[in-house]
């Protein structure tokens, strides 16, 4: 099989494009053949050598994918050959106290595709029967390929430990990543007032067309100033801060007394120094989230494609995969950037 890899940490542009094995899979595993994946944060940092663990290498990247399935073990019943699905990149144990209560993204062995293990940044993956799902009717490949990561992350993140209700005020930085655009979407699924911030002002519109209520520029306005005047003082139920050091302290002043803070993304750094005074004072409660469980991704398939829509930005061809990532730490684009596995 064709596969996109790399030897060696640093640059995308180490990235290479060879042919591997196709994998073998076990009696519990499943091969997909990959139509489409997407790019995250994740596979620099893990490009980079930044990730906290050691990498194999050569490596073949990426996290998130759609495809067909080509080869079912022997124990598979969820899916058959043919099916058209989406590669869940969560894995875990399977038999610990964590995963058998639902909560596998707490498992001590909890792990994201494409890091550890070879991804999916080529022809085929395979990958245990418990983390691919049928592709919802209505949506392509390559949307399929963008819901992974960054629906199960927001979906975690604004319900399960937001407790998100019926009109609360949102605020989510990032409105122009991938996560940005999934949170807004899921936040206005409960009648949100969703507030977002953006870097550049053409991203403005195209938040405002999925549904952000108020978009400010963090570049031109602060943001938590905009934020106050937006509510007229009364600040935010919920706030989710991918961005780190740069965005954080910020983020803990838009909240309101009683407001959860979601924390999920360093992209600006991870050091931080808070007044705990001001957290205690407001009764605010930080949840750092890691993914979310597969027990959601149940909940959140349903409403695709008509309330949950992914936002592309670009697809690129798969010898183009340097481009992709060239574009992805650009920050010009807006949604997902999408490889087409030819």
């Amino acid at each position: 099989m064709k596969a996109a890899y790399y030897d060696k940490h640093g640059s995308y542009e180490n990235i290479k494009l060879e042919e591997f094995p196709v994998p073998d899979i076990n009696d519990n595993e499943v091969l997909v053949k990959v139509k489409a994946f997407s790019l995250n944060h994740l596979d620099i940092w893990v490009m980079e050598g930044k990730y906290p663990v050691e990498i194999p290498l050569p490596h073949i990247f990426a996290s998130d994918a759609s495809g067909i399935v080509e080869k079912v073990g022997k124990n598979v019943e969820n899916v058959k050959v043919g099916d058209e699905v989406i590669v869940y990149p969560g894995l875990s144990c399977g038999y610990c106290e964590k995963c058998l209560s639902g909560k596998d993204n707490e498992c001590s062995q909890f792990r994201v595709l494409g890091v550890l293990e070879n991804g999916v940044s080529a022809e085929y993956v395979k990958v245990p029967a418990v983390n691919v799902f049928k592709k919802p009717e209505g949506i392509t490949f390559e949307e399929a390929a963008s819901i992974g990561i960054t629906y199960t992350t927001m979906w975690h993140s604004i319900i399960t430990r937001g407790g998100i209700k019926q009109g609360d005020i949102v605020l989510i930085h990032g409105g122009g990543s991938g996560v940005g655009t999934a949170g807004i979407q899921i936040a206005k699924a409960f009648n949100a007032t969703v507030i977002t911030t953006v870097g550049d002002d053409w991203k403005v519109e195209k938040a405002k067309e999925i549904g952000a209520d108020y978009v400010i520029n963090y570049k031109k306005e602060d943001f938590v100033q905009k934020v106050k005047e937006i509510t007229n003082g009364g600040l935010c139920d919920i706030v989710v801060d991918h961005i780190g050091s740069n965005t954080f302290n910020g983020s803990l002043e838009c909240g309101k007394k009683g407001s959860k803070v979601i924390t999920f993304g360093t992209t600006t750094g991870a050091e931080v120094n808070i007044n705990l005074r001001k957290i205690f004072g407001k009764n605010q409660t930080i949840h750092g989230v890691y993914m979310g469980t597969k027990g959601e991704v149940f909940d959140y398939l349903k409403l695709f494609p008509h309330i949950l829509k992914p936002v592309i930005d670009s697809v690129f061809s798969f010898k183009d995969v340097k481009k992709a990532y060239e574009k992805l730490l650009s920050r010009q684009f807006f949604g997902k950037i999408v490889v087409k596995v030819d």
